[in-house]
């Protein structure tokens, strides 16, 4: 889990991880904190999912500039560890995640009392990444599955037979990791699982560090992480059956890129919506959600359709509304 102590600011393209790899996290615990003597600085405490972490820090910060008294705090715990260690747990007001909320972990917040709203923030392209010379291109959905499975491939000569006869360094996501899941579920199957022959992390700054360190190395994480720091990284095209297809913006937003496009989301509890400064932080992280310049542009994913948009704003009002 990351603690960092130091906020997330909302910078260039280019340094924008720079920032957030140092950014943003408070502790876990108690609702307010004295600014003044006069004035309680109201605190909203959001755990979970790493790929969103770019994206809600950019909306918190932009939001902590415009309202001095309320203080958003942003936590990389992983979208599972997020839901099992804090906000089912009634921990957190908030918790991101980079695929849908699980079965046992819906259970576990109904055994614990807590409700909840699903909001959907953006959509992004997972991606997988190379070193910039590495002799990877394109690689097959059974091919990177083979990379990632239980009982994998050792060296890449065994993945296809043109490539060399050199041990495959991994790098990924951390099993309470939402990323990790997803890879799972939409590439390798349940029955097929995931290698324990890796580096794992919910620090995706020490994936892409580990990656551009060799050619023969290679890691996955969300596309905001490729977007803001290419130099020195290679993004893998994926082959569905149809072509070689890279991540992008353009490609997630049109569907193309398979079976790596997902949405975010974000889940606030009931109980923390029934709070006024709460519910009115929630309303502007789903206003953000059309953003081109913030979701997009300095973070990099795929912002909402207006109509999107729209249910979304519905739905999280249906919940405030129920929560008062």
């Amino acid at each position: 889990m990351d603690t960092d102590p130091e906020r997330f600011s909302t910078t260039s393209r280019r340094t924008f991880l720079t920032a957030a790899a140092g950014a943003g996290t408070a502790a876990l615990a108690g609702c307010t904190q004295s600014s003044t003597a006069d004035q309680e600085t109201k605190s909203i405490t959001i755990t979970g999912s790493s790929t969103v972490y770019p994206l809600m820090s950019a909306i918190a910060e932009e939001y902590r500039q415009n309202n001095d008294n309320v203080d958003p705090t942003v936590n990389r715990t992983g979208s599972g560890g997020g839901f099992s260690n804090h906000f089912c747990v009634g921990n957190s007001d908030f918790n991101n995640a980079s695929r849908p909320i699980q079965p046992e972990e819906e259970q576990l917040c109904g055994d614990n009392g807590v409700e909840y709203v699903e909001l959907t923030l953006a959509t992004d392209a997972l991606t997988i990444v190379v070193s910039e010379d590495s002799f990877v291109d394109c690689l097959t959905v059974e091919e990177l599955a083979r990379i990632w499975e239980s009982d994998s491939a050792d060296t890449w000569n065994e993945i296809r037979d043109e490539f060399p006869n050199e041990e495959i360094e991994r790098y990924g996501a951390a099993d309470t990791s939402g990323t990790y899941d997803y890879l799972i579920e939409n590439v390798q199957g349940e029955e097929r699982g995931h290698t324990s022959d890796y580096t794992a992390t919910e620090q995706d700054n020490q994936i892409a560090q580990g990656v551009m360190g060799s050619e023969n190395a290679i890691g996955y994480f969300g596309f905001a992480y490729f977007f803001q720091n290419p130099d020195g990284l290679k993004a893998v095209g994926i082959d569905n059956g149809n072509g070689c297809v890279k991540p992008s913006l353009e490609t997630a937003r049109s569907g193309e890129y398979q079976p790596l496009t997902r949405s975010l989301y974000t889940y606030p509890s009931m109980e923390a919506l029934s709070e006024d400064y709460i519910a009115d932080f929630a309303r502007y992280v789903v206003e953000q959600t059309t953003n081109q310049e913030l979701v997009a542009e300095n973070v990099g994913y795929v912002p909402l359709s207006e109509s999107t948009q729209q249910e979304q704003m519905q739905k999280l009002e249906d919940a405030i509304e129920q929560a008062n």
